[in-house]
């Protein structure tokens, strides 16, 4: 692994707080994610079911968890199932974990090679009555012409036992996974940690013509040379009017002076992530408008963050970000009072220049699993995102940082990430 060890009680307490929220007599089944193909013989970078991750703590492809609280032997309440290596896979691919390494990182006593499962579950199918089994339903995105691992395992137990009653594993996950541990806190702070370093490059490596994959060169080179997993996603390095389009990421322009570069990234630590938002000036300093969006936007995250506190719902956080985001326009020129008393309150007057949320949960996912009709609680880990979008004057700016739910407010993950605009501009000029 690249990144250290993760203390064994937060997978052995995720275990029992799982199991605990179990039915009577059944069991659930787990399956990492596939290793995805590329052309020829080649493959794209392996990202673990993030579920069995958390459950396991196992980052290897080929992985099936079983767990079964009611099992007769103790020893069969929690079995995990791993690939075996051969001398085939000793000399192409290297060594898999061993069955002592897996327990050492696991915490589970029973490990099994995967070529067993089938037979192990036969067992255990005629005793249980239920099967919790996991699926991709927090994908955002349309995955119909995909099956996954996870796909074929629903099919393959749906036909070989048809009469069990069969559970989902999200259904329990989504209620556990958004209150973060102080272990599973820390590696947020870690992956944290790695975006800050990146930045601080791309502070010394900006000037006027620079391409934008240059910057997020940058970034990446921080991540890895740290021991980061990966980038938390693919890196959004949108320099002018680029940064007017939310979802940017071909990071293929060239920075001009005078422009504003709006930088959304983060970094993966151990399957945990960061997820950041700064906007620097190619040139190294705002222009007077650049300045006057950047203050706005910078007015509505700390406003906006101090209503991330428990009991505060997620529709009623986003509504007062919206009344914030209004506010500052009128004052930047953009709409005016009369437009907003004219509105259609379906399709209010501050969409044109402010289009999408600013809160979402963040952990082994990005946008984190979590019920947005969950009121906030201590624990949970969230970002604040305003953003204002001018796209007549190629202007636009988003700021992001991450923050920590406290029985009383919250604390801001990201805080060593440089967001004033006078520290900017002077980090910028020292360091060239």
């Amino acid at each position: 692994m690249r990144y250290n060890a993760i203390p064994v009680s937060l997978f052995v307490e995720n275990r029992n707080r799982f199991t605990e929220k179990m039915k009577p007599n059944s069991l659930a089944i787990l399956t990492s994610n596939d290793v995805m193909p590329n052309n020829a013989d080649d493959v794209m970078g392996f990202s673990q079911n993030n579920d069995l991750f958390y459950l396991s703590g196992i980052d290897q492809d080929e992985t099936i968890l079983v767990l079964y609280p009611d099992a007769f032997k103790e020893e069969n309440r929690a079995i995990l199932f791993a690939k075996e290596a051969n001398e085939h896979t000793l000399i192409w691919d290297g060594n898999f974990l061993t069955k002592e390494q897996a327990m050492a990182i696991s915490g589970i006593q029973n490990i099994k090679w995967i070529h067993e499962f089938e037979k192990t579950l036969q067992l255990f199918a005629f005793e249980a009555d239920i099967f919790y089994l996991g699926h991709n339903e927090h994908i955002k995105r349309v995955t119909s012409e995909m099956e996954t691992r996870q796909d074929r395992m629903i099919k393959w137990c749906k036909e070989k036992y048809p009469l069990h009653q069969y559970e989902r594993v999200s259904k329990i996950t989504r209620e556990l996974r958004p209150i973060k541990s102080n272990e599973e806190i820390d590696l947020i702070k870690k992956a944290t940690a790695l975006s800050v370093e990146g930045f601080h490059r791309v502070l010394g490596a900006i000037r006027p013509n620079i391409k934008e994959y240059e910057l997020e060169a940058e970034l990446l080179y921080a991540t890895v040379k740290n021991g980061g997993t990966r980038q938390a996603f693919k890196s959004i390095i949108a320099s002018g009017k680029n940064a007017c389009s939310l979802h940017y990421n071909s990071n293929d322009d060239v920075c001009k002076e005078n422009e504003m570069v709006l930088l959304d990234f983060g970094s993966c630590y151990g399957n945990y992530n960061s997820d950041t938002t700064r906007c620097i000036p190619v040139n190294g300093t705002f222009s007077a408008r650049q300045k006057e969006v950047y203050e706005s936007v910078l007015h509505c995250l700390k406003e906006g963050s101090k209503l991330l506190k428990p009991g505060v719902l997620s529709k009623d956080y986003e509504l007062q970000m919206a009344k914030l985001i209004e506010t500052e326009l009128v004052k930047l020129g953009l709409i005016t009072e009369d437009e907003i008393k004219a509105q259609n309150p379906e399709k209010p007057a501050y969409r044109k220049y402010f289009m999408h949320g600013t809160a979402h949960h963040l952990g082994l996912d990005v946008h984190d699993v979590g019920l947005y009709s969950r009121p906030f609680e201590k624990g949970m880990v969230l970002t604040c995102e305003p953003g204002i979008y001018i796209r007549e004057e190629g202007i636009g700016c988003r700021l992001e940082n991450d923050y920590l739910i406290t029985e009383n407010g919250n604390i801001n993950l990201s805080e060593a990430l440089p967001i004033e605009i006078a520290e900017i501009e002077n980090l910028i000029k020292n360091k060239k």
